[in-house]
């Protein structure tokens, strides 16, 4: 009989960073400083783990503070009334040795979808401690529109001033609990 195993993430080997398109031309870079998750797993490997994982959407940090306060305000995340991202794993399949695809029900704004990520799996090791660990770094694209946040700003030129895509990458190392 397989072995349930919880892994938690380590915050302190952990980030979650977003990049979306300001005026078309570049990329504005965040991340979120606050945030929790684990990962079960059946067994020796992370083949059909269940993960779940949240943000403090109020912990977002883009290093403009005038910017992050906008970030959080009504015009996008309306921190007020929705102040957590969820995301909670349908299916996580192995591709190969390093690669998985994890589908699961994000939810941003009281708003939940089912989003495709790539995860890649970095390996195992114990660390001083003799805590076993497993790094992963997940990406994905999704449209902030689909989540109602839905400001746009046009410059005097015509240009958008946020784009719609917005690019997540978390990279985290996670402990097996006991």
């Amino acid at each position: 009989m397989s072995q349930t195993a919880k892994w938690v993430i380590d915050p302190s080997h952990s980030e979650v960073q977003f990049k979306i398109k300001h005026l078309v031309i570049s990329s504005l870079t965040g991340f979120f400083k606050g945030y929790e998750g684990f990962l079960t797993t059946e067994g020796d490997d992370f083949s059909n783990a269940y993960a779940e994982f949240s943000i403090d959407v109020a912990s977002i940090d883009t290093t403009q503070e005038a910017r992050d306060k906008h970030i959080v305000g009504e015009d996008f995340f309306d921190v007020e009334h929705y102040p957590k991202i969820s995301f909670k794993s349908t299916s996580f399949k192995k591709v190969d040795d390093e690669n998985y695809e994890m589908t699961g029900d994000l939810t941003i704004k009281g708003i939940t979808k089912s989003e495709k990520m790539k995860v890649y799996f970095g390996g195992e090791a114990v660390d001083f401690y003799g805590n076993p660990k497993a790094g992963f770094e997940v990406s994905g694209t999704v449209n902030r529109k689909d989540y109602n946040l839905l400001w746009d700003g046009i410059t005097e030129a015509g240009s958008i001033v946020v784009g719609p895509e917005v690019k997540l990458l978390i990279n985290t190392q996670v402990i097996k609990q006991a």
